[in-house]
């Protein structure tokens, strides 16, 4: 069954985090994914998430948490119920440079996707544009994370893919059957929506949405997550992505 969620990334910058989540669930969402803000007392992110009604079946988790002290990644996640945990970034000092490189990381997230998948969670990455940056090689980076760490899911971020230079539909031809999650975003025209970084209420933008869904539904990911990365309006985002979500998926 696909359900839609909401990367609460989107609203980092709201200031109230209990009103907030009192917005997504009168908008219409039964579902958020997490990022490390919420995770410092998970009991009370719970709490609250139980007290809007809503449940957290996804989460992304920093890549030095899950390396270094993977069994409070394992508690955290547990706590509040997601049951899907994903690396989501890199700092631009931190990310490989060479082939081996990329390797190298690819083996350490295949490590850490044997210690999620026997805690008994879905694990896997979140890619943005830099993956797609080819190295002296010729390699595509996020190509040897996915060849190099077989048991690893993927979460893609398909608006993500057209900034880095790529076509989405090829990407997801070529590693459809590794996709566990999506994050659906909109890519304002050019010149427009500055003062939101270029990006667009999913369904206002240029990706086209109607094509990728129907590509997508053809693959096993079942989770849909919608993200703005800097939404001037937070509840007009919320509204306007769950609407053209819905249709999309028919």
């Amino acid at each position: 069954m696909t359900s839609i969620s909401f990367q609460l990334f989107s609203a980092r910058n709201a200031p109230d985090f209990a009103g907030l989540l009192s917005l997504l669930s009168e908008t219409g969402y039964e579902q958020v994914e997490g990022y490390p803000e919420h995770y410092s007392d998970p009991s009370a992110t719970q709490k609250a998430l139980l007290a809007a009604g809503l449940s957290m079946p996804s989460g992304h988790f920093p890549l030095d948490m899950l390396e270094d002290t993977p069994e409070r990644a394992i508690e955290i996640a547990k706590t509040l119920g997601i049951s899907r945990i994903y690396c989501p970034y890199l700092e631009e000092t931190d990310r490989p440079t060479t082939e081996d490189g990329w390797k190298d990381l690819a083996q350490r997230l295949s490590v850490i996707a044997d210690k999620m998948i026997a805690a008994g969670f879905v694990f896997g990455w979140h890619n943005h544009d830099f993956e797609y940056v080819k190295v002296s090689s010729g390699a595509v980076p996020m190509a040897i994370l996915l060849d190099t760490a077989p048991n690893m899911t993927w979460e893609a971020d398909v608006a993500w893919i057209v900034r880095g230079g790529e076509n989405p539909l090829e990407w997801i031809e070529r590693y459809g059957d590794r996709l566990s999650a999506i994050h659906v975003k909109d890519i304002a025209p050019a010149g427009e929506c500055a003062d939101e970084d270029g990006w667009a209420d999913v369904g206002h933008g240029t990706m086209d949405w109607p094509t990728l869904i129907t590509a997508l539904k053809k693959t096993p990911a079942a989770l849909f997550v919608v993200e703005h990365d800097n939404p001037s309006d937070i509840a007009r985002f919320a509204k306007r992505a769950l609407t053209s979500v819905q249709e999309y998926l028919g």
